[in-house]
Protein backbone atom coordinates (compact mmCIF):
# COMPACT_ATOMS: atom_id res chain seq x y z
CA UNK A 1 0.00 0.00 0.00
CA UNK A 2 1.45 3.60 -1.24
CA UNK A 3 2.14 5.82 1.94
CA UNK A 4 -0.54 7.43 3.12
CA UNK A 5 1.32 10.44 4.65
CA UNK A 6 1.85 11.39 1.23
CA UNK A 7 -1.87 11.96 0.83
CA UNK A 8 -3.56 15.98 0.85
CA UNK A 9 -5.78 15.88 3.52
CA UNK A 10 -4.28 18.92 4.49
CA UNK A 11 -5.68 20.56 1.03
CA UNK A 12 -8.53 22.96 2.77
CA UNK A 13 -10.80 22.58 -0.09
CA UNK A 14 -10.59 18.44 0.48
CA UNK A 15 -11.05 18.92 3.91
CA UNK A 16 -13.89 21.62 3.74
CA UNK A 17 -16.31 19.16 1.65
CA UNK A 18 -15.17 16.29 4.39
CA UNK A 19 -13.96 13.86 1.47
CA UNK A 20 -12.65 10.64 2.80
CA UNK A 21 -9.24 8.73 1.88
CA UNK A 22 -10.04 5.18 1.58
CA UNK A 23 -7.03 3.80 -0.29
CA UNK A 24 -4.79 3.53 -2.56
CA UNK A 25 -1.46 1.52 -3.86
CA UNK A 26 -0.46 -0.11 -7.66
CA UNK A 27 -2.23 2.23 -9.49
CA UNK A 28 -5.50 2.80 -8.05
CA UNK A 29 -7.21 4.79 -5.01
CA UNK A 30 -10.70 4.92 -3.76
CA UNK A 31 -12.10 8.33 -1.71
CA UNK A 32 -15.55 8.61 -0.31
CA UNK A 33 -17.79 11.11 0.16
CA UNK A 34 -20.81 11.66 3.04
CA UNK A 35 -23.41 14.27 1.01
CA UNK A 36 -24.27 16.94 3.24
CA UNK A 37 -26.08 20.02 2.36
CA UNK A 38 -22.85 22.04 1.49
CA UNK A 39 -22.37 19.65 -1.71
CA UNK A 40 -26.26 19.94 -3.02
CA UNK A 41 -26.84 22.40 -6.16
CA UNK A 42 -30.15 23.95 -6.37
CA UNK A 43 -32.02 20.94 -7.71
CA UNK A 44 -31.00 19.05 -4.78
CA UNK A 45 -28.66 16.69 -6.40
CA UNK A 46 -24.85 16.54 -5.60
CA UNK A 47 -23.07 19.49 -7.23
CA UNK A 48 -21.26 18.57 -10.95
CA UNK A 49 -18.19 20.53 -9.23
CA UNK A 50 -17.93 17.87 -6.14
CA UNK A 51 -18.46 14.92 -8.37
CA UNK A 52 -15.78 16.72 -10.58
CA UNK A 53 -12.91 17.07 -7.62
CA UNK A 54 -13.73 13.57 -6.54
CA UNK A 55 -13.37 11.81 -9.69
CA UNK A 56 -9.92 14.43 -10.32
CA UNK A 57 -8.49 14.02 -6.99
CA UNK A 58 -8.79 10.29 -6.94
CA UNK A 59 -7.23 10.06 -10.66
CA UNK A 60 -3.99 11.88 -9.24
CA UNK A 61 -3.66 9.69 -6.31
CA UNK A 62 -4.10 6.40 -8.22
CA UNK A 63 -1.27 8.10 -11.07
CA UNK A 64 1.25 9.03 -7.97
CA UNK A 65 1.23 5.23 -6.63
CA UNK A 66 3.08 4.34 -9.74
CA UNK A 67 5.48 7.21 -9.29
CA UNK A 68 6.24 7.35 -5.55
CA UNK A 69 8.98 10.02 -5.91
CA UNK A 70 6.43 12.55 -7.19
CA UNK A 71 5.27 15.00 -4.65
CA UNK A 72 2.22 15.93 -6.91
CA UNK A 73 0.26 15.28 -9.99
CA UNK A 74 -1.31 18.25 -11.50
CA UNK A 75 -3.80 17.86 -14.14
CA UNK A 76 -3.13 19.02 -17.62
CA UNK A 77 -6.49 17.79 -19.04
CA UNK A 78 -9.74 15.81 -17.90
CA UNK A 79 -12.93 14.83 -19.27
CA UNK A 80 -16.40 13.98 -17.37
CA UNK A 81 -19.41 12.03 -18.50
CA UNK A 82 -22.33 12.73 -16.44
CA UNK A 83 -24.57 9.57 -16.43
CA UNK A 84 -27.32 10.65 -14.03
CA UNK A 85 -27.32 12.32 -10.94
CA UNK A 86 -24.88 11.64 -8.00
CA UNK A 87 -27.37 11.54 -4.81
CA UNK A 88 -29.21 13.44 -2.36
CA UNK A 89 -28.40 14.82 0.77
CA UNK A 90 -27.74 12.35 3.50
CA UNK A 91 -26.60 9.88 0.59
CA UNK A 92 -22.88 8.68 0.47
CA UNK A 93 -20.90 8.96 -3.30
CA UNK A 94 -17.31 6.45 -3.81
CA UNK A 95 -14.83 7.53 -6.48
CA UNK A 96 -12.46 4.87 -7.62
CA UNK A 97 -9.35 5.95 -9.81
CA UNK A 98 -7.04 3.82 -11.85
CA UNK A 99 -3.92 4.47 -13.34
CA UNK A 100 -3.56 2.46 -17.16
CA UNK A 101 -0.32 4.19 -18.34
CA UNK A 102 3.20 6.61 -17.47
CA UNK A 103 5.96 8.04 -18.70
CA UNK A 104 8.55 9.46 -16.82
CA UNK A 105 6.31 12.76 -16.64
CA UNK A 106 3.07 12.34 -16.80
CA UNK A 107 0.32 9.36 -16.14
CA UNK A 108 -3.19 8.87 -18.06
CA UNK A 109 -5.86 7.35 -15.26
CA UNK A 110 -9.40 6.70 -15.43
CA UNK A 111 -11.91 6.92 -12.95
CA UNK A 112 -15.75 6.60 -11.46
CA UNK A 113 -18.15 7.66 -9.51
CA UNK A 114 -20.58 5.83 -7.58
CA UNK A 115 -24.05 6.28 -6.00
CA UNK A 116 -24.53 2.79 -4.57
CA UNK A 117 -24.43 0.66 -7.10
CA UNK A 118 -25.54 3.48 -9.55
CA UNK A 119 -22.76 4.63 -12.06
CA UNK A 120 -22.70 8.47 -11.90
CA UNK A 121 -19.83 9.52 -13.63
CA UNK A 122 -17.01 8.49 -15.36
CA UNK A 123 -13.97 10.22 -16.15
CA UNK A 124 -10.25 10.18 -18.43
CA UNK A 125 -7.79 12.49 -16.78
CA UNK A 126 -4.07 13.22 -17.66
CA UNK A 127 -1.47 14.10 -15.15
CA UNK A 128 2.05 16.12 -14.85
CA UNK A 129 4.03 14.62 -12.35
CA UNK A 130 5.51 16.96 -9.76
CA UNK A 131 8.75 16.98 -8.42
CA UNK A 132 8.64 19.41 -6.12
CA UNK A 133 5.81 21.57 -3.89
CA UNK A 134 4.39 24.48 -4.41
CA UNK A 135 5.82 25.97 -0.94
CA UNK A 136 9.63 24.19 -2.31
CA UNK A 137 9.41 26.13 -5.53
CA UNK A 138 8.59 29.12 -3.98
CA UNK A 139 11.72 29.28 -1.61
CA UNK A 140 13.73 27.98 -4.31
CA UNK A 141 13.16 31.37 -6.45
CA UNK A 142 13.40 33.86 -3.06
CA UNK A 143 16.91 31.67 -2.65
CA UNK A 144 17.56 32.29 -5.96
CA UNK A 145 16.47 36.06 -5.94
CA UNK A 146 18.47 36.49 -3.02
CA UNK A 147 21.71 34.49 -4.44
CA UNK A 148 21.26 37.22 -7.64
CA UNK A 149 21.01 40.58 -5.61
Amino acid sequence: MFPTHVFPLDNPFLKYLGVEFVEMGEGAATLSLELQAHHMNGGQVTHGGVSMTMLDVVMALAGRTLNPQATGAVTVEMKTSFLQPGGQLGGHIIAKGKAFHRSATMCFCEAELWNGDKLVAKSLGTFKYMKSTPASRKAQSVSDSAADA
